[in-house]
């Protein structure tokens, strides 16, 4: 991390006003020391408290800043707190938290500019996931039924009338029991009801034009040939997984790092943003109401968040802003890190309570209207010109605010942050490799399952098999075939059906089914459009 050449000195008056701000009694993590008229103090620490990370923030700058190494230094102390944490890593830079740093002069003078007399090099617990398989760590998958018309909207880029369209499929589907886990079985449903068997349903749903729902199907197979089939599916990722903690080992107790890798997300940004909002709406659905907590369950990072919010419909952006708004009474924070505020929608921006700003560039008029934008979100300060404060920031300083402990702004700190004590790099292959296979989630996620679905459901109907061996080998009309995993990747296996219980031949009697139907009109789809879980 860069010095930017400035000075140790005493802690002066302005210093010592500023760092009166951040002298909080309870618990915090260390953001820096305070840096003032070209020198940096110490002993004026600069800190957000605990029990303030769910009122959500955000990390924002230019590239090469030192976006990544904030979070990753907010992440170890995250973990020695005992709070999970869950963060994209799109160039594996965060998997040098599974090792310990090393030491150097650089490291060593930011030592002393911040005060770190601690620092120590220490590895902290990592969980390794890829969306789908595709690329290093434990397959994450989510089935379309959990995904939702709205989210799945997002990734296809439909508008809002096509949008609209979607939810009727994916109430239809849910009326008649059709479980869609995959690309093939909504292809299935949408081929059926704009075939001659499924033609009189598909007008009953009124609204969705047979040329719409062909647009629909032109999208998911196109979606389906950049190979997104493979995100979809079971077992589904259960998001309670990230909320572990250490239980063995020298340090128990410890919250567990939980890294997405987002392979060539260059080519499939929509999809990688909207699976990581899918994530963050399913551990609001699924937590229970805690209120304001000494300390979160979770920390949530949104790397590249701008591209969850580029080309978003109204009905995606007010889910996104109800589900931020909410999710902090689920004990769960969320920081958005993008390069300026004024990627993220107002209404988000409003709720984000806690500020870290890396430098920003000034190079186009565009460009010097964000940084103007950008001043005008943090408080009033007489401490410094944040316009140029804001284009003079050394790699790994940031201008900082945050929210205390009684929920008033901090005064504005220009702040030179500590050096991360896990590794500034990412992680050897060989060591990734191994705590992926040596994890209990890579056992429970790693072999996909392939159960009956709206896939075999419609093809049964419409050949009228009644061999459940000969169904999943005939397509519904209008579909294409269920496309062939390949088998070098992951292999599929069926659920060995058990004899049915007193209570599962209830689920399954006609009255039950038609109770559930109902109710689920009203109440099986959520914020997102997203199905409740099935425990």
């Amino acid at each position: 991390m860069d010095g930017g050449g400035l000075d140790s000195g005493p802690m002066s008056d302005i210093t010592q006003r500023i760092a009166q701000g951040y002298a909080f009694d309870g618990p915090a993590l260390e953001l820096g020391t305070v840096v003032h008229d070209g020198q940096v103090d110490p002993q004026a620490r600069v800190r957000i408290p605990l029990g303030m990370l769910n009122r959500h923030g955000l990390i924002a700058g230019a590239t090469g800043t030192g976006k990544t190494k904030t979070l990753q230094l907010m992440a170890e102390q995250l973990s020695a707190a005992g709070v999970a944490v869950f963060a994209p890593d799109i160039k594996s830079d965060l998997s040098g938290l599974l090792r310990a740093g090393e030491s150097n002069d650089k490291i060593a003078q930011r030592v002393t500019d911040t005060g770190d007399s601690t620092w120590t090099p220490t590895a902290f617990p990592t969980e390794f996931f890829a969306l789908g398989g595709v690329g290093t760590g434990t397959p994450l998958r989510a089935t379309v039924t959990s995904f939702g018309p709205i989210l799945l909207a997002k990734v296809l880029g439909l508008n809002d009338t096509q949008e609209s369209a979607l939810s009727l499929v994916f109430h239809w589907a849910d009326t008649n029991g059709l479980a869609l886990l995959d690309l093939a079985d909504l292809r299935a449903v949408i081929g059926y009801l704009t075939s001659e068997e499924g033609n009189k349903q598909l007008k009953e749903l009124g609204g969705v034009a047979k040329s719409t729902a062909g647009v629909i199907l032109r999208e998911i197979s196109e979606l389906v040939a950049q190979g997104a089939e493979d995100f979809f599916g079971e077992p589904e990722l259960d998001t309670a997984d990230l909320l572990r903690r250490t239980t063995d080992g020298d340090n128990p107790g410890r919250g567990i790092i939980n890294l997405l890798e987002l392979a060539d997300l260059q080519n499939r940004p929509a999809l990688f943003s909207t699976f990581l909002m899918w994530l963050l709406a399913d551990l609001y659905e699924e937590l229970p109401e805690v209120g304001d907590l000494d300390k979160p369950k979770l920390v949530f990072f949104l790397d590249e968040a701008h591209l969850l919010f580029d080309d978003a419909s109204p009905a995606f952006l007010d889910a996104v802003t109800q589900t931020v708004r909410l999710v902090r009474s689920k004990g769960i924070g969320v920081f958005f890190v993008t390069q300026r505020p004024s990627d993220l929608p107002e209404a988000v921006l409003a709720q984000l309570g806690n500020r870290v700003q890396h430098a920003l560039r000034a190079y186009t008029p565009a460009d010097a209207d964000a940084l103007r934008k950008t001043v005008r979100t943090y408080p009033i300060t007489e401490d410094y010109d944040l316009e140029q404060a804001l284009t003079h920031l050394g790699t790994g300083e940031a201008v900082v605010t945050v929210l205390s402990e009684q929920g008033a702004p901090t005064p504005v700190a220009w702040c030179r942050m500590p050096a991360p004590r896990s590794l500034m790099a990412p992680a050897p292959e060989q060591a990734v490799d191994a705590a992926i296979t040596g994890s209990v989630l890579h056992a429970k996620y790693a072999q996909e399952v392939d159960r009956e679905s709206a896939y075999e459901r419609l093809s049964a109907k419409v050949h009228g098999t009644a061999d459940e061996s000969d169904q999943a080998d005939q397509d519904p009309p209008g579909s294409n075939p269920r496309p062939e995993r390949e088998p070098a990747r992951r292999e599929r296996t069926r659920e060995p059906e058990a004899e049915p219980t007193i209570v599962e031949q209830i689920v399954a009697s006609g009255a039950f089914k038609s109770f559930l139907r109902s109710a689920g009109s009203a109440i099986g789809r959520r914020m997102f459009g997203t199905a409740r879980r099935r425990r």
